[in-house]
């Protein structure tokens, strides 16, 4: 499970919000903010998923708030070397869709949301 990047449950959508009339994002807008995020990338010289281990830290540098986040989900999911560097990854390309600059807290805690398998060590 170590090397899998996002491991999440997709419930069945309930009925009334199949129904509801409120439209949320389009396809076409999901998929734009997806190539911009990934021109973001490309400009940054590689894709998340290939940062280099040595600017890993650099690219997703963390805050006082990130990094007491990043250490939380560490500390009581267990997480290994490899998911902690997953995580920063995963963490980079939200803020990449967020169009944000840095990663935040906010960033880092959907990334580690997204270690679904993992989570009974998440309290």
């Amino acid at each position: 499970m170590d090397r899998i990047d996002l491991h999440i449950e997709v419930p069945a959508v309930p009925y009334k919000e199949l129904r509801s009339k409120t439209d949320g994002q389009t396809s076409a807008q999901i998929r734009e903010r997806v190539e911009q995020a990934r021109e973001t990338q490309r400009q940054r010289g590689c894709y998340n998923s290939q940062i280099p281990p040595a600017q890993l830290r650099s690219w997703c540098a963390l805050d006082e708030s990130g990094e007491r986040t990043l250490e939380l989900a560490v500390r009581r999911m267990n997480l290994s070397a490899r998911a902690h560097d997953r995580v920063l990854r995963v963490a980079r390309t939200i803020a990449d869709l967020d169009h944000a600059e840095n990663v935040s807290a906010k960033h880092l805690a959907e990334a580690v949301q997204c270690r679904n398998l993992d989570r009974n060590y998440w309290s």
